[in-house]
């Protein structure tokens, strides 16, 4: 029935016989009121910078840049999660994401790469691979200053050896801990270049007559003479090119080793932390497979320091996860490793979600703050589809890969027998 008909009544003889027309008044309503009214009516397009594929419910072009929609007021921050199954095509979403954006003047920083595959991806746009790993020539001094006064750097290096001790510990550090740590760092800040070797020689003169810093002196060994030796306890070998399109911290000769890795990453992001404050381009910094990061508080609460620092710092923060629920190897709910985990979800403007399995559906929900519908929907998405959630709209999404782009993010090459 045609806008402003009548309703049709059927008379004796079988005949439908229409009404005269309705001359209804002007009606005005807001766009959420209207998109009650009329819940088949698409949201409006997203077409601000690169292309990431087709609008499902439009068949239009779906576009997709923080930085510019932040401008527009569409986001409230440029941080992004993206969470979805294994198989689903997120990685290759996030590796697009990447590659696309350097085409519009943007830079890219992986500061950990569990798996190495990323190395192909720098590699292709011309950018810098740094592979770190026991018996590897690569060696990055956290407490590099990259060009900073002492006084300047004393701040960053007392937070990085902070949170070092944190996690060798694999508990926070006491006041006196505290305490040994600052001494010993004045005792060795004034040479050119301080290393995590004097640290830990200096906090055997400076731990107390009753011992207190020898546990901490003890686990930061591990950086010296342990398995991670040789790989943090000198000058750097490296100098980070801030000009490159893109930089990737190679963590795969590393191994499986989930304590191992968090404390490379948090030696590697502090290797990179200067170049994000100093630098002027905006990056994207991508924490694939951020699952294994999840489960260190430390390097937790350093990532949420930087997610409320992206917008002064001109930063977009990607985080890659399997599910949501991998959020319950950081702690039980109501704990402070519970709220700093959530805290770096809450600091995510815009949440991409491919499909989820039907157990993950209300934790999913309540994590990201989806509608009934939107949550409905991610058991049937398929492979490469996901659900774009922003502050004042939602899309589901068809992601677009070239001949060239799929052939260089493919990760299943291995299951098929492929070099």
């Amino acid at each position: 029935m045609r806008r402003g008909a009548a309703p049709t009544t059927a008379p004796p003889h079988g005949r439908l016989r229409l009404a005269e027309s309705l001359h209804l008044p002007a009606h005005r309503a807001s766009s959420v009121t209207l998109a009650g009214a009329y819940p088949f009516l698409a949201g409006p397009p997203c077409t601000t910078g690169p292309l990431v594929g087709v609008d499902a419910m439009t068949g239009g072009p779906f576009c997709f840049d923080p930085w510019a929609l932040y401008t527009a007021g569409e986001l409230t921050n440029p941080n992004t999660v993206l969470a979805g199954v294994i198989g689903q095509g997120k990685s290759a979403l996030a590796k697009s994401l990447a590659v696309r954006a350097i085409a519009t003047g943007r830079r890219v920083y992986v500061p950990g790469d569990p798996k190495g595959e990323w190395s192909f991806v720098a590699e292709a746009v011309g950018g810098a691979v740094v592979r770190l790993g026991p018996g590897l020539p690569t060696r990055l001094n956290p407490l590099d200053a990259h060009g900073m006064g002492t006084a300047e750097a004393h701040g960053p290096r007392l937070r990085i050896l902070g949170a070092l001790g944190a996690l060798t510990l694999r508990r926070e550090l006491r006041p006196s801990e505290h305490e040994a740590m600052e001494a010993s760092l004045a005792a060795v800040e004034s040479h050119p270049e301080p290393t995590l070797s004097e640290i830990v020689d200096a906090l055997a003169v400076h731990t107390t007559l009753d011992g207190e810093g020898r546990d901490l002196e003890y686990a930061l060994r591990r950086l010296v003479r342990g398995d991670l030796a040789g790989m943090f306890d000198g000058t750097s070998t490296q100098r980070l090119d801030r000009a490159a399109p893109m930089t990737v911290l190679d963590l795969s000769g590393i191994g499986s080793d989930d304590d191992a890795l968090a404390v490379a990453m948090a030696c590697a992001s502090a290797w990179l932390e200067h170049a994000l404050v100093a630098g002027s381009a905006k990056r994207w910094v991508i924490y694939d497979e951020a699952w294994r990061l999840m489960r260190s508080v430390p390097l937790v609460r350093r990532m949420q320091a930087q997610w409320k620092l992206s917008r002064a710092y001109g930063i977009a923060n990607l985080l890659v996860l399997h599910r949501l629920s991998d959020l319950d190897a950081v702690g039980r709910a109501g704990s402070e490793a519970r709220a700093l985990a959530e805290g770096l979800l809450a600091d995510c403007s815009t949440r991409i979600v491919y499909r989820q399995e039907s157990d993950q559906l209300e934790p999913t929900r309540r994590a990201l703050g989806l509608s009934t519908a939107e949550r409905d929907i991610l058991t049937t998405l398929p492979r490469g589809t996901g659900l774009w959630k922003m502050p004042r709209r939602s899309h589901v999404v068809h992601h677009h890969l070239t001949a060239a782009e799929l052939a260089l993010f493919d990760t299943d090459a291995a299951m098929r027998d492929e070099p």
